[in-house]
């Protein structure tokens, strides 16, 4: 996925230019490039998923509501060709392919269709259930 944040202007023509720019750079893949721009998400986000979004105020505090924590990663060139990394859990769960909820905003059935579905792609994975309600609330030990 491709994601960015343009909130200068949120109508959907705005972002299909850009998801027709970016097909047309990514047409020589052997995978589809999904492009969203994060800013739009609160939009249609309820009307997709059965839950209301608030809008996002950058591409970190959309990361931040991805639906697995090992998808909640970002990498961005820099002015000057520097990377920066956005893995605000961590990043020992990707190399370990192990897929846990993030249940700050996706509901437990979009992260276990998605985690079902990324499962049967990649059988090594190692996917977490979802946390139970008692287990949510309690305290962390950190």
């Amino acid at each position: 996925d491709v994601f960015y944040f343009d909130d200068r202007d949120l109508s959907w023509e705005a972002e299909d230019t850009v998801i027709k720019a970016a097909s047309k750079a990514f047409a020589g893949l052997p995978t589809e490039v999904e492009v969203r721009n994060e800013a739009r998400v609160h939009l249609w986000y309820a009307q997709k998923f059965g839950v209301a979004c608030a809008p996002h105020a950058s591409t970190e505090a959309a990361i931040d509501s991805f639906a697995a924590t090992t998808c909640c990663l970002g990498v961005r060139l820099e002015p000057g060709g520097r990377w920066r990394v956005y893995a605000p859990h961590g990043l020992s769960d990707v190399f370990n392919l192990v897929v846990r909820p993030n249940p700050v905003l996706a509901p437990r059935e979009v992260y276990e269709t998605k985690a079902a579905r990324w499962q049967q792609q990649w059988p090594e994975l190692t996917v977490m259930g979802w946390p139970s309600q008692s287990a949510a609330l309690a305290p962390s030990s950190s």
